[in-house]
């Protein structure tokens, strides 16, 4: 499993959009996000799945994101991790 490219995270942009909206995060490089100096999510895609993984404490959880509810699901992780 790699890194999300650019065509990738082309499908993502209306969430990637979503995700700018939070303000404790940051966006180092396209789809690259951080809490304060940490990074906290960033996508992967393997074949035609898109994931995201978010860091939850010390640990990273892996999200699928390839549909709007995994996606809108993805979201209320990512405020519940903030």
């Amino acid at each position: 499993m790699k890194h999300a490219g650019e065509d990738a995270l082309d499908k993502l942009e209306e969430l990637l959009v979503e995700i700018r909206q939070l303000q404790s995060l940051k966006e180092k490089k396209r789809g690259v996000f951080y809490r304060k100096s940490q990074a906290f999510l960033h996508f992967h895609e393997d074949q035609n799945q898109l994931f995201a993984d978010v860091r939850t404490g010390e640990d990273w959880e892996r999200f699928s994101v390839n549909t709007k509810a995994e996606q809108i699901g993805l979201l209320n992780q990512i405020r519940l991790h903030l």
